[in-house]
């Protein structure tokens, strides 16, 4: 089987901020209670890799993914391809030394789990951050690649939802503290858990006011500054009629407003690619206040998605080329 290239990041998700809040919260709590307990704090790397079954997968799986990326290997023993992977993956697993935890799921054994995940074939990996999963690649794949992969699964874990993963200590020993020590509250998580609440409740005019009065205080706040982008988002097409946005915006294709509200549409619908691109094009036919218009919208849906993914990469060439 050839190894299949399956990006991590999926379509948008518009409660990606409110799964970050849940997924710190989960993770506090979880600290807090093991030093309550009298953890100390740090796990050994044997704890690293751990076989996972479904009667275990909430616990092992769901619930320590608030605390860190959980890379899951779906395998089997008959599998030739999963005899060269698994290896790689627990050498990494030990290498990054916290930074993300391996499950590895026998199929034979798991079947379940193996339909739950639209596993096709093994080798098949996964990761589970913050509760969702996400689909990393199929088939045999290089180390290269795998580490390119491991590292922007990192990189999201830490910059979506604050998972800066576990603490090893080589002298530690296996199966005891499984978590670091609670870090204080922020000075802005009271505001911050306002704005998960108007979410929640559908106000999406007091999340964005909310995040607001984080960033006038902390105009860096990388959390609020996504939850700002979302909110504004939501708020937007909230009440609209989805078929005249898009209606309009086929009959009209000169029509800036008409064009910026359909990528709206285009990105809560998970259409990052359809949004981006039609905002270019609209650019490249505009000049003036409405070309203005359309590239700060645009700019505004590149916050909404995360500087990191590669189609805002893409689209913020695309979109030098178009302005230049």
């Amino acid at each position: 089987m050839q190894p299949r290239n399956m990006s991590m990041s999926g379509v948008v998700d518009l409660a990606a901020v409110k799964a970050a809040q849940e997924a710190k919260a989960k993770a506090e709590q979880a600290r807090a209670e093991s030093a309550r307990q009298g953890g100390g704090g740090a796990v050994s790397p044997a704890d690293l890799v751990i076989e996972v079954d479904e009667a275990g997968f909430e616990r092992d799986v769901l619930q320590r993914s608030a605390e860190v990326p959980v890379v899951i290997d779906f395998w089997a023993e008959w599998c030739e391809p999963c005899k060269q992977l698994s290896p790689l993956l627990e050498r990494l697993a030990v290498e990054y030394a916290g930074r993300f935890m391996l499950a590895k799921i026998d199929v034979d054994a798991n079947q379940m789990l193996m339909q739950q995940f639209g596993v096709q074939g093994i080798p098949a990996v996964f990761a589970v951050v913050a509760g969702q999963a996400l689909p990393l690649f199929q088939g045999a794949a290089g180390e290269a690649q795998i580490r390119e992969t491991l590292d922007q699964l990192v990189a999201v874990a830490e910059q979506r939802f604050g998972l800066t993963g576990l603490t090893v200590d080589p002298d530690a020993e296996p199966g005891g503290a499984q978590s670091a020590p609670a870090a204080p509250a922020g000075p802005y998580d009271a505001l911050l858990e306002a704005a998960v609440q108007a979410l929640d409740a559908g106000d999406f005019g007091g999340a964005v006011q909310a995040y607001k009065n984080v960033l006038s205080e902390d105009p860096a706040n990388m959390e609020a500054k996504l939850g700002l982008a979302q909110a504004e988002l939501l708020q937007r097409v909230q009440g609209v009629d989805p078929q005249q946005v898009r209606k309009d915006a086929a009959e009209n294709p000169a029509d800036v407003q008409a064009q910026i509200a359909a990528a709206d549409l285009d990105l809560v619908g998970g259409h990052v690619e359809d949004a981006f691109g039609r905002l270019i094009e609209t650019v490249q036919r505009t000049v003036g206040d409405d070309r203005d218009a359309v590239r700060l919208r645009l700019l505004e849906l590149f916050e909404v998605v995360g500087g990191e993914d590669p189609r805002v990469a893409a689209a913020r060439r695309a979109l030098a080329r178009a302005l230049f």
